[in-house]
Order: C-alpha cells, then sequence, then structure tokens
C-alpha cells in the first residue's frame, strides 16, 4: 500500500488507544488529524507522530458531542490533506456503579460520547468518503460489545450500540451497491490505558484493570491491519476472543463468567470515594498511551507462555510418533 498518500482521522487521540493508533499510522507515513477535547494532549500526540518519518499532522481539538465540532473537523482534514481515507471513532468515557446509582447526567454522558460522537463521526466521514468513492471507517468497540458488564452498564450499551452501527451501515452500503467504502469494528479486550482511572465510579470501590491485560499498541495494529484487508468484525486479545465465542454457543454461561470476574477482579477491594471523572471535564496534562497496568509486560508473559506451551505440545508428539514407531 502507498501509505504515504493516506489521511487518518483518529478521534480520542489525547491518550491510550487513540494516540497508539495515531502513532502507528504515523509510522508508516500516513498524514493524522488529531481530535479530542485537550489541545495540550493532542499537541503531545503530535510531537511523538512527528517523530516517525516526519508524518505531517494536524490538531483539531473536538468534543465529539457537538456535531458541528466534528463536521468542522471533516472540513479541515480535507482542507489541510485533500481526503480521508481512514477515520477511527476511538473517543469514548465510562462511568461505574450499580443501575440505580449513576447520576442520569453521567448516564446520559457516556451514551452521548460512546454513541451519538460515533453517529457525527460516521457521517462526517462518510460524506467524504462517498465523493471519493473509497475510505475505510472503524469503530473502536469493546467486548463487552457482545458481552455485557454489571456496574457499566451505559458503556456496556453503548458498545452494543457501536456494533449495530456498524453492521446496518456495512448492509447499507451492500445494498446500495457501494464496494470501496469498508466499516469495520475492533473489539478490545481489556487494555492497558488510563482509561479507568478516567472513568466515573459510583461503586464505592477502586476501578482496576480486569485481567488480562493487553497493550494499547495491540489494538493499534489490528485497526492498521483492518485498512489492509477489512473484516467486519475483529477482537483484539485471546481470553476477548474466546468470551466473544462462549457468548454466540452458551450466552448464559459468557454472562456468569463475566459476572463473577468484573465483581472479583475489576473492582477492588479499596474504597473510593464517588467521582464524575473525566466525563464532563477532560483529565489535565498531556495525555498518556499507558495507564500503568502492565499491559506490556504481561502480554510478554502471555507469548512467553505460549510459545513455551506450544514447544511442549510438540515435544510430546513427537515422543508419540517415536514411541509408535518403535524406535
Amino acid at each position: 500500500m502507498r501509505w504515504r498518500n493516506h489521511v487518518v482521522v483518529v478521534t480520542g487521540a489525547s491518550g491510550g488507544i487513540g494516540q497508539a493508533t495515531a502513532e502507528a499510522f504515523a509510522r508508516k507515513g500516513c498524514a493524522v488529524v488529531l481530535a479530542a477535547r485537550r489541545e495540550e494532549a493532542l499537541e503531545a500526540t503530535a510531537q511523538e507522530c512527528a517523530k516517525h518519518r516526519g508524518a505531517r499532522t494536524l490538531v483539531v481539538p473536538t468534543d465529539t458531542t457537538d456535531v458541528k465540532a466534528v463536521e468542522d473537523l471533516a472540513r479541515r482534514a480535507v482542507e489541510e490533506f485533500g481526503r480521508i481515507d481512514v477515520w477511527v471513532n476511538n473517543a469514548a468515557v465510562n462511568a461505574f456503579g450499580r443501575f440505580e446509582d449513576v447520576p442520569l447526567e453521567d448516564f446520559r454522558r457516556v451514551l452521548d460520547v460512546n454513541v451519538m460522537g460515533y453517529v457525527h463521526g460516521a457521517r462526517a466521514a462518510l460524506r467524504v468518503m462517498r465523493e471519493q468513492g473509497t475510505g475505510t471507517l472503524i469503530n473502536i468497540s469493546s467486548i463487552v460489545g457482545a458481552v455485557a458488564q454489571p456496574y457499566s452498564h451505559p458503556y456496556s450499551m453503548s458498545k452494543h450500540a457501536v456494533q449495530g452501527l456498524g453492521s446496518s451501515l456495512r448492509q447499507q452500503l451492500r445494498v446500495e451497491g457501494v464496494k470501496g467504502i469498508h466499516v469495520c469494528t475492533v473489539m478490545p479486550a481489556t487494555i492497558d490505558t488510563p482509561h479507568f482511572e478516567q472513568a466515573a465510579n459510583f461503586t464505592g470501590r477502586k476501578v482496576v484493570a480486569m485481567p488480562p491485560v493487553y497493550s494499547p499498541e495491540r489494538v493499534a495494529r489490528a485497526v492498521v491491519d483492518q485498512v489492509r484487508h477489512p473484516h467486519r468484525e475483529v477482537v483484539v486479545g485471546p481470553a476477548g476472543r474466546a468470551l466473544v465465542r462462549q457468548s454466540r454457543l452458551a450466552p448464559g454461561l459468557a454472562e456468569r463468567a463475566m459476572a463473577r470476574q468484573t465483581d472479583k477482579t475489576h473492582l477492588s477491594r479499596e474504597e473510593a470515594p464517588a467521582t464524575h471523572g473525566a466525563l464532563h471535564v477532560p483529565a489535565p496534562g498531556e495525555g498518556a498511551v499507558h495507564g500503568g497496568w502492565g499491559g506490556r509486560r504481561r502480554t510478554a508473559l502471555r507469548r512467553t507462555a505460549v510459545a513455551a506451551a506450544v514447544a511442549g505440545a510438540a515435544v510430546t508428539a513427537g515422543r508419540r510418533v517415536l514411541t509408535h514407531s518403535g524406535t
């Protein structure tokens, strides 16, 4: 692919998966348009992107719940670079708490950002892509889009909505005979980002990353791969893939497993005060890709364990062959 001619818009690019994704495309030589609420954090992301092959960047502070702001984001991208080849809807927020305990204004805010923000992005992106005749829209969902969680009701609802949005858009493009535009949904498992610390929390317990934890760079690679080889939906993380498979084969068992895992490992026994997190006011500072949950280290350990298991299986299989052959 001629990556250097590609123009990529990433929302939620101030940290976490968004920043990792922007940097991944920058390494390919793409022009990257960075959007989020925090201008300071976006500038920091732009500096990191520029380190990779001198990637061209454009910083556009954007609240994705504001439809005009998102339309301006698309307009500025086209004015600066002439086109939009990839649009990544990634900006998302979360609120933890018992269903009755999450303030309604926080409940609405999660749905507004995570659902309507994606609707605004999809409309702006598809308008440009239809004129070009080509493009890839990538929506970052979650495994909770397949198996909901307790204590994060609005987030689970929003990610189910993202699954539906992707499916309905693909069907619309198909019946219209549009072949050059792809809509992909990426479903990460637990990712090592600042997401959990920035979430609203009304559980009374500290929210931690539910193991196993994977690196944001892993998600970024999956996003880039969708541009090369578009798929309807792709799950990031072996544990996530196993859970999604189970949800399709035995949904009741999957629900029970998720409920138990969330209560035991997603909420610690450490007490925590109620907070609106970064729902209404963005977190201060430059932002960060990682949240300190050990995604890189744990991913490396898992790879080592899997490699050892495969090697052990190969040795065992070899021994069985030798035994059966009589040598």
